[in-house]
């Protein structure tokens, strides 16, 4: 993982990316090159245009999902996704040509210098994801202890592509709650640093909880950390590379001493010029969109058209949250707050649609203008469900230190929720962004919350 504007990336996610950028700018100088010897014009302000196709196009294909790591499980979706991108990117840069035309050679370098990309893509990510698998990327990870805190990662562990976790060490004759077979037996007299030579290790997790009474061997570790070994604790292990903040192992001196949760009136005021700009840009561009929903909801089922409902905001302080009506008058008929369940008989006709594709959070643009939310955060919650969580998950007030949003880190990496536990893993998410956000984890979350909203990820 690299460590870019507080907000963790994976190495090969960075490392594609750089590679893919630079195929763009030479598909898009061969383009133009190929079209001048062909037709003899002059090609002028190519390195401009050049840089914009290629940031355009990688930021269709980001959109599109096409950089997250598993991606390749499903090569029929990728090969689905990859034709979507790059059709999406050629009308992009069609309409920019039209407006500025490309190094004067409009539509007939851009039609050369997509069709060369999109080779150049696949023959690319072919090769970089053999490359990948050879565990090139993959560093080699040790767990100190097996009790309940080992275990979290233990059921991660085979389902992260970005580390290899060798085995854990159980340092107390304590019960394993890992399982056996994951468990590495150090012989009498055997310190660590013989067991990380053997097994090749690159990073050791400290996942104990009692270190009392010399339970954790610090002499060993400092062996092992003079030969290169990486050390770290559990949540700034989890945190790195699940970008998530983990509540089981967490520790109050973790958050008080540690990095991150900062706050000034720059990153505010960078952040609030931020929301503003987008809201509008977002409000001019979807206008139409939101009339005609306006429109088809009254005839549905007549008004109100919009939805109003009161939710928590910074620091505890409650609003009225604005939505464009997917259910029924009496949704709620018992007076009771509900979640929202998979394939609700709530909703309406015209709701199902919006809500498949996130049109009816679109009226929460005007809550943004006003100051009352933001446009990436943690979402807000009502004040019915924020008591009851708050009672049963710890730290859980510490989502209201920000200003709730649109879209947010936790809805782009986590399904809709309907339980405390989804409200857990959500939570650990809300964290996360509490903890590292910046204006560059905004712009990544809006570029994940476009492949959420184009494929319908977690709507109900």
């Amino acid at each position: 993982m690299i460590h870019v504007f507080s907000h963790y990336v994976p190495v090969r996610v960075v490392i594609l990316a750089a590679l893919e950028g630079l195929l763009l700018l030479l598909a898009a100088y061969a383009g133009v090159y190929l079209h001048v010897a062909a037709s003899g014009e002059a090609a002028t302000g190519l390195s401009s245009h050049a840089g914009v196709f290629a940031v355009g196009t990688m930021a269709v294909m980001a959109g599109m999902g096409l950089y997250q790591p598993d991606l390749w499980s499903n090569k029929a979706f990728l090969a689905m996704r990859l034709a979507v991108s790059f059709l999406l990117a050629a009308l992009l840069m069609a309409l920019f040509s039209h407006v500025t035309p490309m190094a004067n050679s409009g539509m007939a370098a851009l039609g050369i210098a997509l069709s060369l990309a999109l080779v150049g893509s696949i023959l690319l990510r072919t090769i970089f994801h053999q490359w990948s698998k050879a565990d090139a990327f993959r560093p080699r990870v040790l767990v100190l202890g097996t009790g309940t805190r080992a275990v979290k990662l233990a059921t991660h562990a085979d389902f992260n592509p970005h580390h290899d976790v060798v085995g854990f060490v159980a340092l107390q004759s304590s019960r394993h709650y890992v399982p056996e077979s994951r468990v590495l037996a150090m012989e009498p007299g055997q310190t660590l640093n013989s067991l990380v030579k053997k097994h090749a290790i690159d990073q050791i997790v400290i996942a104990i909880r009692d270190r009392r009474g010399g339970a954790l061997p610090i002499g060993q570790l400092l062996e092992c950390k003079a030969m290169g070994v990486k050390i770290m604790e559990m949540p700034t292990f989890f945190e790195r590379e699940y970008r998530q903040v983990l509540l089981e192992s967490l520790n109050p001196s973790w958050m008080v001493l540690g990095s991150g949760f900062r706050k000034d009136w720059l990153s505010d005021f960078v952040k609030r010029t931020f929301d503003v700009v987008a809201s509008i840009v977002l409000l001019l561009l979807t206008w139409p969109i939101m009339l005609m929903a306006a429109v088809c909801i009254y005839f549905e089922s007549g008004g109100p058209v919009l939805f109003r409902q009161e939710r928590v905001g910074k620091g505890g302080r409650t609003f009225n949250l604005y939505k464009f009506r997917s259910m029924r008058h009496d949704a709620e008929k018992g007076g009771k707050p509900q979640w929202a369940k998979a394939n609700d008989d709530r909703t309406t006709r015209v709701g199902r649609f919006i809500r498949k594709v996130r049109i009816d959070e679109l009226p929460q643009v005007f809550n943004v203008l006003r100051g009352d939310m933001s446009f990436v955060g943690p979402r807000p919650e009502r004040p019915f469900f924020v008591d009851q969580l708050a009672k049963q998950i710890p730290y859980y007030a510490l989502r209201h230190s920000a200003k709730p949003g649109i879209t947010g880190w936790a809805q782009v990496r986590y399904p809709y929720g309907a339980t405390v536990d989804d409200a857990i893993e959500k939570l650990q998410y809300d964290l996360y962004y509490v903890k590292n956000h910046s204006l560059f984890l905004d712009l990544m979350i809006l570029i994940s919350t476009i492949e959420v909203v184009l494929w319908g990820k977690g709507a109900r």
